[in-house]
């Protein structure tokens, strides 16, 4: 008999403000009994989900069974900045430079891949454009070496033909009504989501296909003879067959300790405004998308429904393998996004933060996936390495492909990554990870 204890779970720190506004149209369930099921996810994520969805493609009427530890959107997925993103894009790179040409076709590859799932997810399931919008994104530029990044950028694109459009001051000003930004590079992959309405929409239209337990936490997870079982506070569940889509959480089961980076961000948004309310094309169009030129700069997202707008703005990272920060620190850095939104729109500096908030990503050192089968029957979609809309949307997808048997020529070029690397010991790892990412923040100067 194999045996784990969950003696830990993750916090969420601060009320997320996609999940705030975000409209929930199904009742909330816990596990209550001892159930038997075919499949049993773990994690009602990006993850998650996507692997509940593609069971339920490939195992049409087999019984699949979700379990959350707390409830849908609130946690990590609903505490994302919204990007789906096809281009290469790796924070932990000082830049986002292309690799090398075959490994970053196949990224490119796989990342549509995930972003073609969701969008057939969105279209089935009714998701509105304020929810799902394939726009395209445009990496902004607030100084000289933004502007350096985004030509760099733009060039090793071109080398793989890929497209992109560098834009300069005047066009950046036209779209978001600052002055604060010198040009900007828009690729057009990317889709903008609104995180918390999209796993909701996931669910909603998943319906009777799943079994959603919420505030139903894994606090034991045991093997034996042919099934594991999951047991939470009041009930159970077994099943031949586990998937776990709980992202840098896989740990707390007891799988690839001392493997995985658990890194915070923060991000706030504003209450909601309308033009009356704010000097005409101070906050430019309707919706807007910004990451930053330096992946440590500021991302700065305009949503707007109903004739409101909000503004969300997302800096800072910190390493904490603790999977817990503080709410005086939230409150903190919220200080910080203040001056960094003032700097950039000086006519919202009366416009109040409503929400602020923490998000949990998981990065490994060599930037691979915490996946496949860890024992019989237990397979891992986990480790999303900071772009966890896609990246764990694609995680989901393969676990249930490979949980299933199902051949794919997808499924074999993923399965053959490399394990996770092993991290320093602490606190060298504390004091090494977080040190590169203050300089790096230092760095980015005025795009943070």
């Amino acid at each position: 008999m194999n045996q784990h204890s969950v003696r830990r779970l993750p916090v969420d720190t601060g009320t997320s403000g996609w999940e705030a506004i975000s409209t929930r149209g199904f009742p909330t369930q816990t596990l209550e009994n001892d159930v038997r099921a075919d499949w049993l996810v773990i994690g009602a994520g990006f993850a998650g989900l996507s692997a509940a969805r593609r069971l339920s493609q490939l195992r049409p009427g087999e019984k699949i069974v979700v379990l959350d530890a707390t409830e849908v959107a609130k946690s990590t997925a609903g505490r994302n900045s919204g990007y789906m993103i096809d281009v290469p894009h790796n924070l932990s790179s000082g830049e986002y430079s292309v690799a090398d040409e075959k490994s970053t076709l196949l990224e490119i590859e796989q990342n549509r891949l995930a972003i073609s799932f969701a969008a057939e997810a969105a279209a089935e399931y009714g998701m509105s454009k304020e929810t799902f919008d394939p726009s395209g994104k445009i990496n902004a530029a607030a100084s000289e070496r933004g502007l350096k990044l985004n030509d760099n950028y733009s060039r090793s694109l071109e080398r793989i033909g890929e497209k992109s459009e560098l834009f300069d001051a005047k066009q950046m000003r036209e779209i978001t009504g600052s002055d604060y930004y010198r040009g900007g590079l828009h690729t057009p992959g990317a889709v903008m989501i609104q995180p918390a309405d999209y796993i909701r929409g996931l669910v909603s239209g998943l319906g009777p296909k799943i079994e959603l337990y919420e505030r139903s936490p894994v606090l034991e997870l045991t093997r034996q003879q042919k099934h594991w079982k999951a047991r939470s506070g009041r009930g159970t569940v077994t099943a031949p067959k586990v998937i776990l889509g709980v992202n840098g959480h896989v740990e707390s089961f007891g799988y690839f300790r001392h493997r995985l980076m658990h890194v915070f961000t923060y991000a706030s948004m504003t209450a909601a405004f309308s033009p009356d309310q704010i000097r005409k094309g101070v906050t430019g169009v309707d919706r807007w998308a910004l990451l930053p030129a330096d992946p440590m700069g500021a991302t700065v997202r305009k949503i707007s429904s109903g004739g409101r707008s909000r503004i969300v703005i997302r800096t800072r990272f910190t390493y904490d393998p603790s999977l817990e920060v503080s709410a005086k620190r939230v409150a903190g850095i919220a200080a910080e996004q203040r001056r960094s939104l003032d700097a950039r729109f000086p006519g919202l500096e009366r416009l109040p933060f409503e929400f602020s908030w923490a998000g949990a990503l998981c990065l490994s050192r060599n930037h691979v996936p915490a996946f496949g089968e860890l024992e019989e029957g237990l397979y891992s979609a986990c480790c999303e390495n900071g772009l966890g809309t896609v990246k764990s949307t694609l995680a989901g997808m393969m676990a249930a492909e490979l949980a299933t048997d199902t051949e794919s020529p997808n499924l074999e070029k993923y399965k053959s990554q490399p394990k996770p690397s092993r991290l320093p010991p602490e606190p060298l790892a504390w004091l090494g990870i977080n040190s590169v990412i203050r300089w790096q923040e230092l760095r980015a100067g005025r795009e943070g």
